[in-house]
């Protein structure tokens, strides 16, 4: 048993499994906002090491195939913002506004609200960067004097919250348009709501495959000067 525990094949099956497992629950839901994939198979296999006593790092070896992959994971969103190209080209003025506006208030709203509760000013710098994606969000946090370990927990839990409460939330401010519905959500919770908006709606879903690189982009420049500003 503790020779299968090691094993590289094993933990790669048993993460594969239990997101498997996880997305059938959500799509017999008609995707629930509750039971997003995500959301239930973090917890399983933090479970599953802790009950089997794997160390993480063993765990985070076997899995390197599905790391590796999220590179051209990301680079493979090119495709439907090229497909896009001719509409996103029309709609440049209402994007870079968007983006300014989605960008900037990630930043006040999440530093703010914890700084009114006088949070330290390292998970200031951590939080700063939730709506980037995960080595982004990393590195800028280091750079601000930030954990990036603490960063990348939060980048992962905007993301999830984003992608199951986008959709009702959105329907209840009953936005239409999916190329502003896709464009938020990419904005607000990266690569995650990236991939729940493509469930939704293609055209939504190459919106927020742009907005989330968008984003990304104009954070990382955004708190880079204000590092070397403080």
């Amino acid at each position: 048993m503790t020779d299968l525990l090691t094993t590289s094949l094993f933990w790669l099956a048993v993460t594969l499994g239990v997101f498997e497992a996880t997305d059938t629950v959500s799509k017999r839901s008609g995707r629930h906002p509750l039971l997003h994939p995500v959301l239930w198979s973090t917890p399983v296999l933090i479970a599953l090491l802790l009950w089997t006593g794997t160390p993480y790092e063993t765990y985070q070896q076997a899995t390197f195939p599905i790391s590796f992959l999220l590179g051209p994971a990301v680079v493979g969103l090119a495709v439907p913002i090229w497909a896009q190209r001719a509409r996103i080209r029309r709609l440049a003025v209402p994007i870079v506004l968007a983006l300014g506006a989605g960008a900037i208030t990630s930043i006040v709203s999440a530093v703010g609200i914890l700084a009114l509760f006088g949070a330290p000013r390292e998970v200031l710098a951590s939080i700063a960067p939730r709506a980037t994606t995960t080595p982004v969000a990393m590195a800028i946090a280091g750079q601000l004097g930030g954990v990036p370990a603490l960063a990348a927990v939060i980048v992962l839990f905007a993301g999830v919250i984003g992608a199951m409460f986008a959709t009702p939330l959105l329907n209840l401010l009953k936005v239409r348009d999916y190329r502003a519905r896709g464009f938020a959500v990419g904005v607000a919770a990266h690569g995650i709501g990236a991939a729940r908006a493509f469930q939704v709606d293609s055209t939504a879903g190459a919106l927020a495959s742009l907005g989330m690189a968008l984003n990304a982009a104009t954070t990382a420049a955004l708190l880079s000067i204000l590092a070397l500003l403080v």
